[in-house]
């Protein structure tokens, strides 16, 4: 009865606070309310068992109670809220292209490369509620992850599954952004953007990736690349009959490539040397791509205090009836 109600006068609720002190009231002095006869001797009324009428008197405190309930309840003017909301969303379709070919594992950014990369992502995808957000992952070879979604839990799940070794090793940088192409180029979304992480070269793949980006260009899909990786060495794990060993490598980015990608579609290049500019490029991204959310509130209040005063008079008049009546007494 209560589901969707709102109080206008709440306060008067506080009113409920009266109904168990007058509970106590009443079992600690209900002896005191009760007619008593003086008897010198009360063997003649061992074994007289209380009536039914007895044992039900106290239903009419107990009626009491409930009408004085259900007249605080209507004194605090409990109402439904009938709104209508409308919400006009200029919708965006991101797809995020992500490397995970195993220079990945480079512990230049921490833990590594891959894994600052997926937390990073979660969270831009989690500051994005309204946009419909897919996943492509490449290495030598690329697949779809995930495709545009709107159910951000399943591809937040998706995305921390990733990982090296799932695919044969590379960077099929052409292939990577190919494939993100064309999950996102036949949307209908007023705005559609490539978001493209990698931290090498591209050395495998059938489709050259300024090819890709000159696709991406024609559908209108703005490509924003990013290079991962400390400029000069980083430190990369490799395995060894006695355990992990690391040594330093260079980082190999290619930088004019993914400035022309970029370029080309109407984005941005950016470079990322550590977890902490990494994420400073996603907000960055985020602000530049951000959806316009026009809403329109319409808000009714409707009045629902007549039942609870309905119940309160029809609750009296039992009381009152079975108090002038079925408990009626003789003075």
């Amino acid at each position: 009865m209560l589901h969707g109600i709102v109080f206008h006068n709440p306060y008067f609720l506080f009113g409920l606070i009266l109904i168990p002190i007058l509970i106590v009231w009443y079992i600690f002095h209900r002896k005191k309310i009760e007619p008593s006869i003086q008897f010198s001797n009360v063997t003649l009324f061992k074994g007289v068992k209380r009536t039914f009428r007895q044992k039900i008197y106290p239903s009419l405190f107990i009626l009491r109670m409930l009408v004085l309930t259900l007249c605080i309840i209507a004194l605090a003017r409990p109402q439904a809220k009938l709104s209508k909301k409308e919400v006009n969303i200029e919708g965006i379709d991101i797809m995020l292209a992500l490397d995970i070919s195993s220079s990945m594992l480079a512990e230049d950014f921490k833990p590594n490369r891959l894994e600052a990369a997926k937390e990073v992502a979660l969270k831009f995808i989690e500051g994005r509620p309204n946009d419909r957000i897919g996943l492509v992952v490449f290495a030598g070879e690329a697949f779809t992850q995930c495709p545009l979604t709107i159910d951000h839990d399943v591809l937040s799940q998706l995305l921390k599954n990733v990982r090296t070794g799932i695919i044969d090793d590379g960077t099929a940088l052409g292939d990577g952004l190919a494939t993100a192409v064309s999950r996102i180029k036949d949307s209908k979304a007023k705005s559609k953007a490539i978001i493209l992480l990698t931290d090498g070269v591209n050395n495998m793949g059938s489709i050259d990736p300024q090819s890709a980006a000159d696709i991406a260009a024609l559908y209108n899909i703005r490509i924003y690349t990013i290079g991962a990786g400390r400029i000069g060495m980083a430190p990369y794990p490799f395995r060894t009959p006695i355990g992990i060993q690391y040594q330093n490598v260079e980082v190999q980015i290619d930088e004019p490539l993914l400035r022309r990608i970029a370029s080309l579609s109407g984005g941005s290049y950016f470079r990322a040397t550590d977890k902490k500019s990494l994420q400073t490029i996603f907000e960055d991204i985020d602000k530049m791509e951000k959806s316009k959310v026009d809403v329109t509130l319409f808000e009714k209040s409707k009045e629902e205090f007549f039942p609870w005063i309905l119940f309160a008079l029809v609750f009296l008049g039992l009381e009152i009836i079975l108090r002038l009546l079925y408990f009626r007494t003789t003075p």
